[in-house]
């Protein structure tokens, strides 16, 4: 199967999950798995949420992600993967001047 997000409209959010600024992506969902092509734009985050259920998987294509995880503060660089473990918190922000591109991958587990 292929999913091809420049088919999918953009949805263009404010303040994601509780965080401030602007998000826009492309999202596949289906009944297992969550697919999440975006941009979140210079001084944007998401709000803190705990994956119950879930867990998640960022790769960052473009641009540099802060990752705050249970409290640790990572860096996630394009080519890096920050992961998000069922049970744990986190969020995110970009820090830059420019914007930061990622596919985040969110299965569930029934």
């Amino acid at each position: 199967m292929i999913i091809d997000f420049e088919k999918i409209a953009e949805a263009h959010l404010e303040g994601f999950k509780g965080g401030k600024g602007k998000l826009d992506t492309r999202n596949f969902v289906d009944d297992r798995v969550k697919i999440m092509y975006s941009t979140l734009r210079p001084g944007a985050s998401s709000g803190l949420h705990t994956h119950e259920g879930n867990c998640e998987i960022v790769f960052v294509i473009s641009g540099t992600l802060t990752c705050h995880y249970d409290g640790n503060v990572e860096v996630c660089h394009a080519g890096q993967c920050h992961y998000c473990p069922m049970g744990h918190s986190h969020y995110m922000e970009n820090l830059t001047d420019h914007d930061v591109v990622y596919l985040a991958v969110v299965p569930e587990h029934h």
